[in-house]
């Protein structure tokens, strides 16, 4: 009996020996995420049935952000908050979030709202050049397009040469972690909506949108959507949060909704309005609106403190 039992076992060990191997399991150094099926055109040009869409690859695969995600802090829907990038800073608000300038604002700043508990979003530009940057001698020539109209000094990016741009925007976002952004506010994401100079597709704007969201998160980071309404249903599952300006100017406000349904927060600036004009209808979308100077200064109107005259 006893030399049965031994011939079994060697005959088991021989053949799990000779069983092929199953297939390792990916790391998370080479993370892949999935993009929702998207066509080249915004979805109210999509083809119809009868014309198939043409298809991007369902995948996107960016080595520059292969690497293990790590945690950052989620806000809650409803917050106060403050967005100040000229004058003199004032940080002695009682509110929940900042909005300051990656470049601009100061490390002992930044600390100094973090030993609050205060939330700080830095903004840098990741569609447009800007000339006064400490980075500018960074871009080559060829992925710098039309002037930007009203921003002297300010032009477009090709955003699809993500082979030059990504070292430069990675870098920015190292600066953002360096510094202690708890997230990033990456600006003018809607290149293909303008005369930017270059053929640039809604398809590259996703693939770029979806570089900046991967790249953020992978250093900890949180990231929000700015502006870029059409690709919404495209983005929401990449991004914090959606900045937006002057919805209630332009009646669009309503395309905001998906984020406040996802339970992320949804941030409104109006220039032009009153705030009595807005500030009732942004508090009952669960908004986080605030009246401000286009020059954005110190000076604010918060809807959620508002009582209309």
């Amino acid at each position: 009996m006893k030399r049965t039992l031994i011939v079994f076992f060697l005959v088991n060990l021989i053949l799990s020996a000779c069983a092929p191997a199953s297939p390792p399991t990916p790391t998370a150094a080479f993370y892949i995420t999935p993009l929702p099926a998207v066509t080249s055109e915004p979805p109210a040009e999509r083809a119809t049935a009868t014309t198939p869409p043409t298809q991007i690859d369902p995948y996107v695969f960016l080595p520059s952000v292969a690497r293990s995600y790590r945690s950052y802090r989620v806000l809650p829907q409803k917050v106060s908050w403050q967005i100040q990038y000229t004058g003199k800073l004032d940080i002695n608000l009682d509110v929940d979030v900042f909005n300051l300038d990656l470049f601009d604002t100061p490390l002992n700043i930044i600390e100094a709202l973090h030993r609050r508990g205060v939330f700080v979003m830095c903004y840098f530009s990741a569609g447009s050049y800007e000339d006064w940057r400490p980075d500018s001698s960074r871009f080559p020539p060829e992925v710098l397009g039309k002037d930007m109209e009203g921003w002297p000094g300010e032009k477009w990016l090709d955003i699809r040469r993500l082979d030059l741009l990504a070292p430069i925007m990675e870098a920015r976002l190292e600066l953002a972690a360096q510094k202690g952004c708890d997230g990033v506010d990456p600006d003018n994401v809607d290149g293909y909506t303008h005369d930017t100079g270059f053929p640039l597709t809604y398809n590259d704007q996703i693939t770029y949108n979806v570089f900046l969201a991967q790249a953020a998160h992978s250093r900890g980071l949180a990231i929000g959507l700015k502006n870029d309404l059409k690709q919404i249903p495209d983005l929401l599952r990449y991004f914090d949060w959606i900045l937006n300006e002057e919805c209630f100017t332009y009646q669009e406000c309503n395309q905001l909704l998906p984020f406040v349904q996802a339970g992320k927060p949804v941030f409104v600036i109006e220039y032009e309005l009153l705030p009595q004009e807005f500030c009732p209808q942004a508090n009952q979308m669960r908004f986080n609106a605030l009246h401000k100077n286009r020059e954005l200064d110190a000076y604010r109107t918060d809807c959620q403190q508002f009582s209309s005259p």
